[in-house]
């Protein structure tokens, strides 16, 4: 997923990443198969450092810090928003991550699980479908009918089994490395709240919508530290923080990343919508007239 910035001038963030988190991140981002990225500990601070490239080229291209209302990142992508935010430092952020990551590798070799996402179902349905068995929890509610869930394997099978029978059209098993988001990363966040407490969190200078509650804070308003300590086993909820942004006014999404995820969920959740994304260097072109427009 690196590849297609290895040229550009932002690409020497990577080196800077690197340093700072002591990972092989041009490896991570050039090289290295699907089963090294399942790992956590990779897969994070890899994406974590594509997404501040990104971030960067868009920044470089004078697009961004006239034009941003408001921030919010999904999970991982939380980083990436404090550090657009300019509540996080770059160092800061890449540190967490590597921490995070190391911290939710060992929760889940210590208590493995997995992720299944289900399509076709509202929120309550799968909550009550996961409150009906045994070691599974909702651990994203990213867009109407697009639920994941989390857990012990015989608990999401379980589950998934269950959510058929409650009408979901589809189950899809993703291909991560542990139970995320769910009550198994307990020992992560017990692990990741003492990192927490070591870093500096400024004021920032924008809004940032947080995972937990899917509220809106503001800059000055603090509370990162427990909010991201409890990010690690609480569900996602992105449907609501795009409300949460569509009813503060903002109207024209713009997902800065490797990927093209979050776009279509603004697609299913906001009525109207503009949307944009930046992947790859070539998405930049035409980007001030969709910004300004």
């Amino acid at each position: 997923m690196g590849a297609p910035w290895q040229e550009h001038p932002s690409w020497q963030l990577i080196d800077a990443l690197t340093d700072a988190t002591g990972l092989d991140l041009p490896f991570l981002l050039l090289e290295a198969d699907a089963e090294t990225l399942k790992a956590t500990r990779n897969a994070q601070p890899a994406a974590f450092a594509l997404s501040l490239v990104i971030l960067d080229a868009a920044r470089r291209a004078g697009l961004l810090d006239t034009h941003v209302a408001a921030l919010a990142g999904h999970s991982l992508g939380e980083y990436t928003a404090l550090v657009a935010a300019g509540v996080l430092s770059v160092p800061d952020g890449a540190l967490l991550v590597a921490e995070r990551g190391e911290a939710m590798q060992q929760a889940a070799d210590e208590f493995p699980g997995t992720m299944a996402a289900v399509l076709g179902l509202e929120p309550d349905v799968m909550a009550e479908v996961c409150a009906s068995v045994e070691g599974a929890w909702v651990a994203n509610d990213n867009a109407p009918g697009q639920i994941v869930v989390a857990g012990t394997t015989p608990g999401v099978e379980a589950a998934s089994v269950a959510a058929k029978a409650a009408g979901a059209k589809r189950v899809l098993p993703l291909a991560v490395g542990g139970a995320f988001h769910s009550p198994l990363m307990e020992p992560a966040a017990e692990r990741l709240n003492e990192a927490l407490g070591a870093a500096t969190f400024d004021d920032g200078t924008r809004p940032v919508v947080a995972n937990v509650d899917a509220a809106l804070y503001h800059p000055g308003d603090g509370g990162w530290p427990a909010r991201l300590a409890a990010q690690l086993c609480a569900p996602v909820r992105w449907r609501q923080s795009l409300l949460t942004l569509a009813g503060s006014g903002v109207d024209r999404f713009l997902e800065l990343g490797p990927g093209t995820e979050l776009s279509g969920m603004v697609k299913r959740t906001v009525e109207g919508a503009a949307r944009a994304n930046v992947a790859v260097p070539a998405d930049l072109d035409g980007l001030a007239a969709f910004l300004g427009g």
